[in-house]
């Protein structure tokens, strides 16, 4: 694409936003400029019809189930008819400017992807962040457009930049809760939509597991609420903070629900939601990075690997083998050959590795512990089933930690800390 600038004679570009719904739109070529067009042009639910020979498998993949309609040859003379816009996006000069020309009789809009000054229409860089569209063109420069562009997201994602007046709270109504699964902890592993709740949240409603730097960020005029849970310590019963959660929508308030990991992993994401929905109140899921995939992720352990493991099980530890508010069968659990993925299982860890071996699992089978995982403090100990008891004691592991059962861990390498 043609980065230089294009002269001013021929006049600054009339920013405009198109609304194609259920409108044909042509794209004629079929590799990866095509695809990002295609991408954005789907999403605005245009009628996309591809005219190109190939097509990457990215596009392939949408032609069958009817999200594209696919012309499988060279562009021809009459491709246009009926079209409301149009890009040209072949490797082929010649090819693009037969597109242009024929756009240009016929009064449609045409961008092509080769030579910017020779197109009528100009594709902005475009940032989303819910209903907010963000479009920047870069006087002719698309790397300029794009720098602007990931600045002006970005501000958005983190709240330096504010759009208050354009919170529409979920359901249109006065109030909202949404529900945010914060990741393992460090704050570069909550989704986009996750920091972008936090950032236009009114009261914010925090467990200590939560990313804590995104509470810091926060405006002064933002209640944080902390309902921690310490393990076997002090806690928020929960439903005090289901109480506050409506308490605040019904006044009004954007409410975030920031949590560590998934809200629906082991998180009582459900209660919350089920007590919202009881209330009246709308309330939005946004799901996070579990601990129990991505902690052993970031200390080089997959939780499967082909030929090595076709399953992995998430366990909660909290209640021992044998007490009578458990859920687990130990026994089952004991009998599979997969990954073994135990959370809140540190305190827990004798009864439950005894339970394991005397049900059938191997007293070598190996074990990985991660704990502070994501965090700059995380560190990993390998040992065995066997050992696990002896290894924490020998190396203070305390919550939050995971650990890990299971010939993956035998493939544990060495992956870049946390920063």
């Amino acid at each position: 694409m043609n980065a230089t600038p294009v002269s001013p004679v021929s006049g600054i570009v009339y920013p405009v936003g198109l609304r194609l719904l259920d409108r044909r739109v042509v794209v004629v070529g079929g590799g990866q400029v095509a695809h990002r067009r295609v991408a954005g042009l789907l999403e605005a639910r245009a009628r996309v019809t591809v005219v190109s020979p190939d097509l990457t498998p990215a596009l392939e993949a949408l032609v069958e189930p009817g999200s594209v309609t696919w012309v499988a040859r060279r562009y021809e003379s009459g491709d246009l008819d009926g079209a409301w816009y149009a890009v040209a996006a072949t490797d082929d000069p010649a090819v693009n400017a037969a597109v242009s020309a024929e756009a240009e009789r016929a009064r449609v809009f045409c961008a092509r992807a080769d030579d910017r000054s020779a197109s009528s229409a100009w594709t902005p860089a475009v940032g989303r962040q819910g209903d907010l569209v963000v479009g920047v063109h870069g006087g002719g420069d698309p790397q300029r457009a794009v720098g602007v562009r990931d600045a002006v997201v970005a501000g958005l994602s983190d709240g330096s930049i504010r759009d208050r007046a354009g919170r529409t709270p979920v359901g249109g109504r006065a109030g909202s809760v949404v529900l945010v699964g914060g990741g393992p902890g460090d704050p570069g592993l909550i989704t986009v939509r996750g920091q972008h709740a936090v950032a236009q949240a009114d009261v914010v409603v925090a467990d200590h597991l939560a990313p804590q730097s995104l509470l810091a960020s926060l405006p002064p005029d933002v209640l944080v609420i902390d309902a921690s849970k310490l393990p076997r310590g002090r806690s928020m019963a929960q439903e005090q903070i289901n109480a506050l959660l409506v308490e605040h929508a019904r006044a009004g308030k954007r409410v975030v629900r920031l949590k560590g990991g998934d809200p629906f992993v082991f998180g009582r994401g459900m209660e919350e939601l089920e007590a919202c929905a009881a209330a009246g109140v709308p309330v939005e899921v946004v799901p996070g990075v579990t601990s129990a995939i991505g902690v052993p992720a970031l200390a080089g352990i997959p939780v499967t690997h082909r030929g090595l493991t076709h399953e992995f099980v998430v366990v909660s530890g909290h209640l021992p083998p044998g007490h009578p508010s458990s859920l687990v069968d130990w026994t089952a659990l004991a009998r599979l050959r997969g990954t073994l993925v135990v959370l809140m299982g540190v305190d827990t860890a004798p009864e439950i590795a005894a339970a394991l071996i005397r049900h059938g699992r191997p007293a070598q089978t190996p074990v990985a512990v991660v704990a502070d995982g994501s965090m700059p403090t995380q560190r990993t100990v390998r040992t065995t089933l066997s050992g696990l008891v002896q290894t924490l004691a020998d190396e203070e592991i305390r919550p939050p930690a995971v650990w890990v059962v299971g010939d993956v861990v035998g493939l544990l390498a060495e992956v870049s800390p946390p920063r």
